[in-house]
């Protein structure tokens, strides 16, 4: 989509958006900005973040709830009742981590209770439970938290704002739109048909495990209902050259006369965030190396691929350095065949982004094969490599929220 002429998107472009990418996945890490709000950059440009977590997490002006979509997620209120679904499977321990499951057969007494002190006290973070005495006791930390996860999944408490970036937790009551909880909630397998269009909207042409994989559907929940979108026209069956797996065209994918996008893309874009689709459709091996240890990351710790008209062309590794309002290109790589004028878009959109964070500068430091040309296009002084601190233990691609 063509980024808006208007000097500040507002809620329509918003809007615009998510009903184009139908999800935005959240992720906790902040070198750069959190993965949620860059998406919307990529596609508004310079857009007020302040929009996002308005329509989010502001009350009566919220078109946004949080739940388990690709992984966490914001999503349209709209798409609630399509989630249904999993939720009522959460309660009964399927479809949720084992623990998990284990933890809400055997500690219902604790998730009740939990559940009653948000009904009477909401909204409230899990930190608000530590220490606290509770029906039948003290509050267990981590007995509360595994309560509020299950309370979370299967949709009896959402997400109605947070405190830094931990979740505030509240009855859907007082936080969904009266007109979400009142509608009715669909068979499971009208849901699972409105979610797979929803994702081959997303995507304009997918196969059939790039469809399932945006919501995370099963293949056993999908394997019927895609034959009966194709009957009703909603899909199309097509072959794509160089694809082994069949493929699907959504009836309103359009395929533009020229493409002149220039973008950005966070880890966790929906356009990318699938990487064996990545590949197909780019030719562009993509992993986030956030959890690689330092000496052997490839590109570095927060890498951000660079699309420019129908390719991607470049990727750079990329931190807001707050505190010297500074936003740093830490290391920069052209693919091949990238053309000439990549090193200049790509100043182009840095400055913008740099702008968009209120950051004065950009940094381009000496790394990458892209980085001399690149800075020459920034028309800054090119910057000695630094040495970045190494990331926490924890998991890497399916790494997803910390609270």
């Amino acid at each position: 989509m063509p980024r808006p002429s208007a000097a500040v998107p507002d809620r329509r472009h918003l809007k615009r958006v998510l009903s184009h990418t139908g999800l935005l996945q959240i992720d906790s890490v902040s070198v750069l900005a959190r993965a949620h709000y860059l998406p919307v950059f990529s596609r508004l440009g310079a857009y007020p973040r302040a929009l996002l977590e308005e329509a989010a997490w502001k009350g009566s002006r919220r078109i946004l709830f949080e739940y388990w979509a690709h992984e966490a997620s914001l999503l349209p209120v709209e798409t609630q009742p399509l989630l249904r679904w999993r939720m009522a499977r959460a309660a009964e321990g399927i479809g949720i981590y084992g623990g998990l499951a284990r933890f809400g057969r055997e500690r219902r007494d604790l998730i009740d209770d939990v559940l009653a002190e948000i009904e009477r006290r909401g909204p409230v973070g899990s930190s608000d439970f530590e220490g606290e005495a509770g029906v039948g006791g003290w509050w267990g930390w981590s007995d509360t938290k595994r309560a509020l996860e299950w309370l979370f999944w299967a949709g009896r408490v959402t997400t109605t704002s947070r405190r830094g970036f931990a979740r505030l937790y509240d009855i859907p009551e007082r936080v969904l739109p009266k007109a979400v909880l009142d509608a009715p909630t669909p068979e499971p397998a009208e849901a699972h048909r409105r979610l797979l269009a929803i994702a081959a909207r997303a995507h304009g042409v997918a196969t059939a495990s790039d469809l399932r994989d945006y919501f995370r559907q099963s293949p056993d929940d999908v394997k019927a209902r895609l034959p009966e979108l194709v009957e009703e026209g909603v899909l199309i069956p097509v072959a794509v050259e160089g694809w082994r797996q069949p493929a699907y065209l959504h009836r309103e994918a359009r395929l533009p006369r020229r493409v002149e996008a220039r973008a950005l893309l966070a880890p966790f874009d929906p356009l990318i965030f699938e990487r064996s689709r990545t590949e197909r459709l780019f030719g562009f091996h993509y992993r986030i190396e956030i959890y690689v240890p330092a000496d052997k990351r490839r590109f570095g710790y927060y890498v951000l691929p660079f699309l420019l008209g129908e390719r991607l062309v470049a990727r750079v590794d990329l931190k807001a350095d707050r505190k010297t309002g500074l936003l740093k290109v830490l290391a920069s790589y052209a693919e091949e065949g990238a053309p000439p004028e990549t090193a200049e878009a790509l100043a182009l959109e840095l400055s913008d982004m740099a702008r968009w964070l209120d950051l004065g500068a950009l940094a381009v430091f000496a790394k990458g094969d892209l980085s001399v040309t690149l800075a020459a296009a920034a028309g800054v002084a090119l910057a000695q490599p630094i040495e970045e601190p190494a990331p926490p233990a924890g998991k890497a691609d399916a790494d997803v929220e910390e609270e």
